[in-house]
């Protein structure tokens, strides 16, 4: 199953915005009971500027996406597809849930201004509610499920640390289900996924899901947040 991604769905009715709602709720809820540590275990930050690569899946790209482009140290985000092959890595083949791909964003970031840890830290407390198996919000399917694609054991160590101090911390009611595998290979999206919550602020799917992770952002991590 899946939703419109914001698209018009015909014959929608009330309960299904309502629905949306409580998702949206419930997954912010999870994501802010208790305030977010640092990961303990993380790389120092360097000392003259670079590039590095996360690839993070968490629901529907759009979201992730702006989050990280409001994140300080970003250089770049792009929506696009991890976990299958090229041939299958198209918005509507991807959407059957049989592809082996996942939604998922590649942020490119300056080591010297933030660390892959505290990506990781953003990712866990408002980009995405990691206890959701296979779904995410009122997207539903393997193409939408939690997923941190490492490259290097170094981002393998640091993502599996992580993911350990939050469960030990008990900062969900349930199980991260999050899986930490490895990166083969990322596919952009398609041009009109690139930026859509910028350009579609009044989607009310942009609306109820995915405008109330960048105030999360801003007011959890106020020293890490930025404006386009």
């Amino acid at each position: 199953m899946r939703t419109s991604h914001g698209f018009p769905l015909a014959g929608m009715v009330v309960a299904g915005v309502l629905a949306c709602l409580l998702c949206a709720a419930e997954g912010m809820a999870a994501r802010t009971s208790t305030a977010f540590p640092k990961p303990v275990l993380d790389q120092p930050i360097a000392t003259t500027k670079g590039r590095e690569v996360a690839v993070l899946s968490g629901g529907c790209f759009w979201g992730v996406q702006a989050v990280f482009q409001h994140t300080r140290g970003v250089l770049s985000a792009t929506s696009g597809y991890s976990g299958g092959e090229a041939k299958t890595a198209h918005y509507e083949m991807v959407g059957s849930g049989d592809t082996g791909h996942a939604e998922s964003v590649k942020v490119e970031f300056d080591p010297s201004q933030i660390t892959y840890g505290q990506l990781l830290m953003i990712f866990f407390a408002v980009a995405h509610n990691p206890t959701e198996l296979n779904k995410q919000g009122p997207d539903w399917g393997p193409q939408y499920r939690s997923a941190v694609f490492y490259s290097g054991d170094e981002q393998k160590k640091i993502a599996e640390a992580y993911i350990a101090q939050l469960e030990a911390a008990k900062l969900y009611p349930q199980k991260i289900v999050t899986q930490v595998v490895p990166l083969k290979a990322f596919y952009p999206a398609e041009s009109y996924h690139q930026d859509y919550l910028k350009h579609h602020q009044d989607s009310p799917y942009i609306r109820i899901n995915d405008l109330p992770k960048i105030a999360e952002l801003k007011k959890l991590f106020p020293l890490l947040y930025r404006e386009y």
